[in-house]
């Protein structure tokens, strides 16, 4: 007969319980119940909770229908059929007795108060993409959370390769990167674009991603850089279909939000036409961003109570435009336009024209969260000479308001 060996000299054996639809005790409505019981719960697991009291939040599960709560302490025979049960009360007579009928019955039994005498260990775990990570380190619980948090948050911002080997369903995403500066990307956005066998990418979007990417990743230039050479917005759709359905993973890389001047609902209704499903990932829009970046707030209290985001591609007196300026020269708040550096001299004009005082406050930020950025000051009466004098050319994000001269200069 082979000699028994304690616990602590043998490593736990992972493994992973499918508990979908079983019964799972837990003992104890404390702190520890209330950590543990969501992911039993998201797992399927038939709970019942024994315990005289327990946390609000506990309290809430089992008034919502996602457990059964017994009220009351724990009674031999309560573990009986379960296939999981996790021991945590602060009584060591009741964690020890519950201990001994999980033994008695083989089951599966954690218990908060004595790894040692547990026949189960619950590891640190975290979820990203379908993938669930679980990191035992034997007695160490901090050091398992902090490799969790490594694994996970490297899985999800893609700088841990985890590629699909088997077969996987083709993608297209339409990915709004920020307003510039890579590490603005959503973590959502980075890990797509890990996964990416195409991306398509605008000269706005956050480029030094594209030196990340694997080797075999193609990458198509779809630069709309104003008044040079472009990618037609139709030649850009057929690319992100026909890359679709040669079974390829596609992003779109697009700089700010893909539904804030972006172009992105244009490219979501060609995929539509062609039945292609697509996902969007919302970025933080240049709008917000970059005038925060150049220390200036859309909104402070006292100074402005709303903001408006406008396209300055179009002149004020042009017949496409689809702008209001003379509603929009009477709003006493903050007026961000994007894409009119080259049109700022006529904006400026139609503001001031339509009541808005010369002497407001202007701020031109160029490059905004890159390491190029940088930001100029005007008033509206000015700022058609300064862009000229200080050569600001786009991108450019304008910031019209009070609301300029309240923070510090970045």
């Amino acid at each position: 007969m082979a000699e028994h060996v304690p616990h602590a000299e043998h490593p736990a054996y992972p493994v992973g319980l499918r508990l979908a639809g079983r019964r799972v005790v837990v003992i104890g409505g404390g702190q520890v119940a209330q950590r543990r019981l969501p992911a039993l719960v998201a797992a399927g697991a038939d709970v019942t909770l024994i315990s005289p009291s327990a946390t609000p939040s506990v309290e809430a599960m089992a008034e919502s229908g996602e457990i059964t709560w017994t009220r009351r302490r724990y009674e031999d025979g309560d573990i009986a059929d379960a296939w999981y049960a996790l021991v945590a009360t602060s009584d060591a007579d009741a964690n020890a007795r519950a201990s001994a009928e999980a033994e008695r019955t083989k089951t599966w039994c954690v218990r908060s108060d004595d790894a040692d005498a547990a026949t189960a260990w619950t590891p640190a775990t975290g979820r990203s993409d379908g993938v669930t990570v679980a990191v035992l380190t034997g007695r160490d619980p901090r050091r398992s959370a902090a490799v969790r948090d490594a694994i996970v948050e490297g899985l999800r911002d893609g700088t841990l390769a985890a590629p699909h080997h088997r077969s996987r369903a083709p993608f297209v995403a339409l990915v709004g990167g920020g307003p510039g500066d890579p590490d603005l990307i959503t973590v959502r956005g980075r890990r797509l674009l890990a996964e990416a066998d195409v991306v398509i990418a605008d000269r706005l979007g956050p480029r030094d991603l594209l030196d990340e990417l694997p080797p075999h990743v193609e990458v198509i230039d779809a630069a709309k850089i104003p008044y040079g050479r472009f990618m037609a917005q139709e030649a850009i759709n057929n690319a992100l279909i026909e890359h679709a359905k040669a079974g390829k993973a596609v992003v779109r890389l697009k700089g700010g939000d893909p539904y804030v001047f972006g172009r992105g609902m244009e490219e979501a209704q060609a995929l539509a036409e062609a039945g292609i499903p697509c996902t969007v990932v919302p970025g933080i829009s240049s709008s917000i961003s970059v005038p925060s970046a150049a220390g200036i707030p859309v909104t402070h209290r006292g100074v402005a109570h709303e903001f408006t985001v406008v396209s300055g591609h179009v002149a004020p007196d042009d017949p496409r435009s689809l702008v209001d300026w003379k509603s929009l020269a009477r709003l006493r708040g903050t007026l961000v336009i994007l894409m009119g550096v080259d049109k700022i001299g006529a904006i400026a004009e139609a503001l001031i024209a339509h009541g808005k005082a010369p002497e407001t406050p202007l701020a031109l930020v160029q490059e905004g969260t890159t390491a190029a950025q940088r930001r100029v000051d005007a008033t509206l009466a000015t700022v058609a000479e300064t862009v000229k004098a200080e050569d600001v050319r786009p991108p450019a994000v304008i910031v019209i308001g009070d609301v300029v001269a309240v923070g510090p200069r970045k």
